[in-house]
Order: C-alpha cells, then sequence, then structure tokens
C-alpha cells in the first residue's frame, strides 16, 4: 500500500499490516520518519553576490547607500503598495507605525491574545493600553465579531494580527472599524505574500508591518517594513525612524520636527533581503500546496483540527502551519504527551503561545509610576476582568505548530507527518505510560 493510500484510510478504518502500526518509537519501536526536514534559510549565489556589492562599496548605512531604498521599491511593487518604508525590526516597524498614527497616552488599542508579545510592548513603550479581543478558537486569529463590542471613546487603532500567515478577518474589522473612524494596523509580521480578497496583507487598513527575523518567511536576520498607501502617514512614519529629521532634509544638516529614534535598516540587510525576494513567490506556492495537502490528511484523524482559513482569505502565508489538539480524541493523553510521542516519530511540533493576557509583565507595567500616573486607579484596577479571554485561554492548551520550513518539504513529508500523527493517535492509550 503506498503511504498516501495509507494516510488517506488511516483515520477511517483499523490501520493495516504497516510500519506505521508497530510500536510507539518513544516505547521502543521504529519511528516513522528519520530523515531531517529542510533547514532555514536558503541561501545560494545571489546573496553573497549582493553583500559583496555592499561591502565593497563601502557604503553601509541606508543614509549614503541604495540597498535599502532598492529592496524598498522592489517590496512595494510585489506587495501592490505606494510605500515601504524599511525598518530595523518587526517591533519598530509598529512603534513606528502607532506614533504615525498619533497614538499615545490615555489611549486603548485592541489587540489579539494569541501573538508574539511585541504586538503588545509597542502600545506598552506608546504608554496606551492594550485591550485584548478574544480569540476565535478554530482560525486562531482576534475574534472580529468581538470587536465592535470593545470599542470605546478612548481606542485610538485595531491592531489585529494575521497570525502564523493566516488572515483576520478583515471585512467584519474594518467594519467596526471603519463607523467609529478608528484606524487599522494590520500586525502582517509573518505573512508574506498573504491576501485578503485578493490584497496582500498590510495593504488593506491604514498601514501593515512586516518582520523580516531570522525565522520569518522573508528573511534578513533581523528587520522590518512599515506598508501603507497613505502618503501622510508614511513621511511621518520616515521621519520618527530617522530620529524625528524632516523627511525631506537632504544633506548633512541637523533639522528636526518631531520625536523619533534611529530604527533604520542597515544596507547589508536591505540586500539581503533584495536576494531572498527572489525565493519568496516558489516558496510561498511549495508552502500552500503542501499545507492544503496536509490539511487533506489531518482532517480525517480525529481529535485533530487544523487551522480554518475565512473565506475571504485568498491566500494563506503559512508561517507556520497550525492546529489544535483535541485530548479526547487521544484517550484523554495531555498535548505534552502527544508530542512528546509525535517527536520520537521524528516529527518536531511546539505547543505554541501561551495566554498573553495574562502575563504578569502587563500587570507589573501597570503597577509602575508612569501609568499610576496616567491612567485612574479604578481602570487599572479593572482591567484583568475587562480582559478575561476564555476561548484564546481554550486554544493555548490546545495549540499545536509546525514551522514554515516543514512546510518547504515534499508531498511525501506530508504523508509521514500524517502518518505519525494518525499512528499515536491509533495508540494513544500508551500515551498514559510515558
Amino acid at each position: 500500500m503506498k503511504r498516501r493510500d495509507f494516510v488517506a484510510s488511516a483515520a477511517a478504518a483499523p490501520l493495516a499490516a504497516s510500519a506505521a502500526n508497530g510500536k510507539l518509537a518513544v516505547m521502543g519501536g521504529t519511528p516513522v520518519r528519520k530523515a531531517s526536514f529542510p533547514s532555514w534559510p536558503v541561501i545560494g549565489a545571489v546573496e553573497e553576490e549582493k553583500l559583496l556589492a555592499v561591502l565593497r562599496g563601502k557604503k553601509w548605512n541606508r543614509l549614503n547607500g541604495n540597498a535599502v531604498a532598492t529592496f524598498e521599491t522592489d517590496y512595494a511593487r510585489m506587495m501592490g503598495a505606494r510605500h515601504v518604508l524599511a525598518t530595523a525590526n518587526g517591533t519598530s516597524a509598529l512603534y513606528t507605525s502607532l506614533n504615525a498614527l498619533g497614538v499615545g497616552p490615555g489611549d486603548e488599542v485592541l489587540v489579539p491574545p494569541y501573538t508574539f508579545v511585541a504586538t503588545v510592548n509597542v502600545v506598552l513603550l506608546n504608554y496606551a493600553l492594550p485591550e485584548f479581543v478574544d480569540t476565535d478558537i478554530e482560525s486562531f486569529q482576534m475574534d472580529a465579531s468581538k470587536v465592535a463590542g470593545r470599542i470605546t471613546s478612548r481606542t485610538a487603532a485595531i491592531m489585529p494580527v494575521h497570525m502564523a500567515g493566516c488572515a483576520a478577518n478583515m471585512d467584519v474589522i474594518l467594519q467596526a472599524a471603519n463607523a467609529r473612524k478608528i484606524p487599522v494596523l494590520e500586525d502582517a509580521c509573518q505573512g508574506h505574500l498573504g491576501e485578503w480578497r485578493g490584497k496582500k496583507f498590510g495593504t488593506i487598513g491604514a498601514a501593515g508591518c512586516y518582520s523580516f527575523q531570522a525565522s520569518k518567511n522573508l528573511n534578513s536576520g533581523e528587520g522590518g517594513a512599515v506598508v501603507t498607501n497613505d502618503t501622510a502617514l508614511y513621511e511621518r512614519a520616515h521621519s520618527f525612524h530617522n530620529n524625528g529629521r524632516a523627511f525631506r532634509t537632504q544633506g548633512d544638516g541637523f533639522s528636526y520636527h518631531s520625536g523619533g529614534a534611529n530604527l533604520r535598516l542597515t544596507e547589508f540587510q536591505g540586500a539581503l533581503l533584495t536576494a531572498q525576494m527572489t525565493r519568496l513567490q516558489a516558496q510561498s506556492d511549495l508552502r500552500d500546496a503542501n499545507a492544503k495537502y496536509l490539511t487533506s490528511l489531518l482532517e480525517k484523524i480525529p481529535g485533530i483540527h487544523p487551522v480554518r482559513n475565512y473565506e475571504g482569505c485568498t491566500r494563506s502565508a503559512w508561517h507556520l502551519y497550525m492546529l489544535r489538539y483535541d485530548a479526547q480524541g487521544f484517550a484523554g493523553a495531555s498535548r505534552s504527551k502527544f508530542l512528546k510521542a509525535l517527536s520520537a516519530e521524528g516529527i518536531g511540533g511546539s505547543s505554541g503561545y501561551s495566554p498573553l493576557n495574562k502575563e504578569p509583565f502587563l500587570t507589573n507595567t501597570f503597577k509602575s509610576k508612569g501609568y499610576r500616573k496616567l491612567y485612574p486607579e479604578k481602570v487599572l484596577r479593572e482591567w484583568v476582568e475587562r480582559n478575561a479571554c476564555p476561548q484564546n485561554d481554550k486554544l493555548c492548551e490546545q495549540g499545536v505548530w509546525f514551522s514554515q520550513s516543514t512546510l518547504l518539504g515534499t508531498r511525501s513529508d506530508m504523508e509521514q507527518i500524517a502518518e505519525a500523527i494518525a499512528k499515536v493517535q491509533r495508540q494513544a492509550g500508551d500515551l498514559h505510560k510515558i
């Protein structure tokens, strides 16, 4: 029996005689997979050529070189956006954007609780209050149906995250935002080439932000970008990321018209990104095909619930492949035991995020001198109750991730992932012994 035929029927009928029906590897059996998945990043001659050109040109800063500007132009064209501003990292892209939008002390920003901490840190850096909108557990995204109910007179921005490269429900979010004239800042740091109704993530709201950190689908070690079609917003962002220097200031003169910080990208990173972009579309196509095939296999296995994309998501970026693990489908075995058994079969996965809204750094921040001066005691005291996210709590107990480089494997690799999960599921009773 071919592996793909086996996997397709593994959950629907008793397993046929097969290596995958042997003893679990964690119990001393033979693992389903022994080979490694593709490594990351992928590099070649084009990266060496462009990096050496910057090195030898001796213009390593964006203020006197052209590699960053070239990347911005090329990326704007790829994104279908009017403006791209490269920044030091995704966090600084978000920080710059919030400043360009005028978010500051006394304001509230709506954010999801299932995201990387930077989404919240940039709100705190502006001395605003993060207000969490609970998660849609099937999509792993901000529950757009709850956004309107979380808007107050203090809401200065809504910041949905296209978590793992899947899409937040932008139709519903924009409807709620537009009704109150509140800007939407898309955190698309994990969303390279993702699309909502044919438009690239980041081009749908007032602005969008990307990360080029080492794990991201477009990678320069560190780096980020602000994407926008709003020229005035772009100019404010450009000034802020360059220490508040007037956008059109030329030469060596020093002139400042606002506060800011040095959040510029280096020429080396700009060159590296231009090189990595030559691979991005093909890699994205491969991830998309593999993710869809893997979903078709996993959705047949009891207790496994692959992430659900909204109808408006015309393309997911698949920075991560996410699923929910239901212990009831695995004889009540814990997620940690499932992941341990899966790892022994040669398939590495992780448990993903913990509830961000419950992290102690938030309450510690609200106890700080600055926040106690800015916000009434009652507002800070009631923050915990106001920001309860029960659906997200449940998701954080069930989430399982596979990395984006896993999806750069072959179709056969996807079959082995499903084969290993099916094997563990069929022998889930043994998980209690480990």
